[in-house]
C-alpha cells in the first residue's frame, strides 16, 4: 500500500474515533441527567453544549477539507 493510503485510513479512523466519544459521551451524559432528575432546560443547555463541541470538530473538518482542496495547507 502506498503511503497516501495510511494518511486516508488514519484519517478516516481518527474521524470516527472521534464521533465514537462524542456519542459515547452523550449517552453518558444523558444516563447521569435522567438518574438526577435535571431539569428540562438544564438537559437543553448541556445538549447544546455537546452539540456546539461537535460542530467545533465538523467546521474544523470541513475548513481543512477546503484548504487542502485549495493548495492552502
Amino acid at each position: 500500500m502506498l503511503a497516501e493510503h495510511f494518511v486516508l485510513i488514519e484519517t478516516i479512523g481518527l474521524n470516527l474515533f472521534f464521533a465514537f466519544i462524542f456519542i459515547f459521551i452523550g449517552l453518558s451524559i444523558h444516563d447521569v441527567m435522567k438518574k438526577n432528575d435535571v431539569p428540562k432546560l438544564g438537559q437543553y443547555v448541556v445538549y447544546f453544549v455537546l452539540f456546539l463541541g461537535c460542530a467545533g470538530f465538523i467546521a474544523k473538518g470541513i475548513i481543512q477539507f477546503v484548504w487542502e482542496s485549495q493548495g492552502v495547507g
